[in-house]
């Protein structure tokens, strides 16, 4: 069997080195890519440093990718070659794609760009249009603006996005302008005013003031009762802000856990989102979103968000994560590295780039006013099925870094 070079977390609290190992064979419905360029997330951090989601070692981390098809499994006739993958497992030169939750990355958008959309775009979307996982019952109820009808529907209705400059927020921004809603507010920093305007943003708020001054500078921008939050940060202080402002009947969507007491007789909903394609639950509207999202790109209804493209490959991914690690920042990183070609026995035959997401979620408690963050892995694929019945583990972050997220994500460019 052929060998591939991929980074390991070799045991728990470890360093990442990397080493080899071998190049997994596609099964029914799915593809074999070669990575050429795969996000980092938070997550992968933080499994190294606090022991969470991982119960053996040595073991392949990363979120994430964009690359080349270079082997098609049974069934799948809708890609040739140059997929992205889905899976935690993207440090490694070769990775195993899941096809129908892929997508074909245009050629006016390079695979840097395209492995920095999956996973917040798919959070933002699921937020915004999502049915829902099994169990979940509060869901917005809007149309996703590829839907017959859904494109500029709901114009005139006024959406507050809440953390605009994460990486969530910018797709959400994005995505409510083609459902048509005006005004659309959002909190970032006023130095990235013209960026959040030209992603669709008519209002831009100093996330930086006072709940207070927010309100009284909100309301008088809506030109009918506000119905729709999204909340891409989603702490205590974003979560009571927006439920706060929330007309009766409306919704806000959070990333994370309700961090927040309510009034239970209350019929201001919330709608928790988990950005994951894989799950089965959730596999109509996955397959939905990376069934447009070409055409989303190619037309530019959709911008990829700022990147950094970091040098020297799989090594890179470790300086990669310290800088997660120690920033908050919303851009995302790029690691790059340039691959040798591997001549595959049975590979099909060669023409497109695809894209797919990479699946993490974060819930978040309060607990004597520190912030107590939960992160779980849901499964990726089907060889890391361990991971659905895992039981989430919690660890403790400092006040300083109230504002990491998983929309705060960095990728690799292999």
């Amino acid at each position: 069997m052929t060998r591939q070079k991929a980074l390991l977390l070799q045991e728990k609290h470890g360093p990442f080195a990397v080493a080899e190992k071998d190049i997994p064979r596609p099964g029914p419905g799915e593809i074999l890519v070669k990575v050429e360029a795969a996000g980092l997330n938070p997550v992968d951090w933080k499994i190294q440093k606090y022991d969470i989601l991982v119960d053996s070692y040595p073991v392949v981390l990363g979120g994430d990718i964009a690359g080349t098809v270079v082997e098609v499994g049974e069934g799948v006739t809708e890609f040739n070659e140059g997929d992205t993958m889905c899976v935690r497992g993207g440090f490694q030169h070769y990775a195993i794609v899941v096809a129908e939750i892929a997508a074909k990355v245009p050629s006016r958008i390079s695979l840097e760009e395209a492995a920095s959309v999956p996973l917040a775009f798919v959070t933002a979307a699921f937020g915004l249009y999502g049915s829902g996982r099994e169990g979940e019952t509060s869901r917005t109820g809007l149309a996703a603006p590829w839907q017959e009808g859904g494109q500029g529907k709901y114009e005139g209705k006024p959406i507050l996005v809440l953390g605009g400059a994460s990486s969530v927020g910018q797709y959400v921004i994005q995505l409510a302008k083609l459902s048509g809603f005006s005004p659309i507010i959002t909190t970032a920093s006023p130095h990235s005013e013209n960026l959040f305007k030209s992603l669709g943003a008519t209002h831009v708020i100093d996330r930086r003031a006072p709940s207070e001054q927010l309100q009284a500078t909100i309301f008088p921008m809506l030109s009918s009762p506000l119905l729709h939050v999204y909340d891409a940060i989603s702490l205590w202080e974003t979560q009571r802000i927006g439920y706060d402002m929330l007309a009766p009947g409306g919704s806000i969507i959070v990333v994370l856990d309700r961090a927040i007491q309510i009034d239970e007789h209350s019929d201001k909903r919330f709608v928790r989102v988990v950005g994951n394609a894989h799950d089965l639950s959730q596999r109509n509207d996955a397959r939905a979103i990376f069934s447009h999202l070409p055409v989303l790109l190619e037309c530019g209804d959709i911008r990829p968000n700022p990147i950094e493209v970091l040098p020297d490959g799989l090594r890179g991914v470790i300086r990669g994560l310290q800088r997660l690690e120690e920033s908050a920042g919303s851009s995302l990183l790029l690691v790059r590295r340039i691959l040798t070609e591997l001549h595959l026995s049975g590979s099909a035959s060669t023409g497109h780039r695809i894209q797919c997401c990479a699946t993490c979620a974060v819930s978040m408690d309060v607990e004597n006013r520190m912030k107590t963050l939960t992160m779980f892995v849901v499964s990726c694929s089907c060889s890391m099925s361990g991971f659905r019945t895992m039981a989430r583990q919690t660890f403790r972050i400092s006040p300083c870094h109230r504002e990491v997220s998983t929309s705060t994500r960095v990728s690799t460019r292999f």
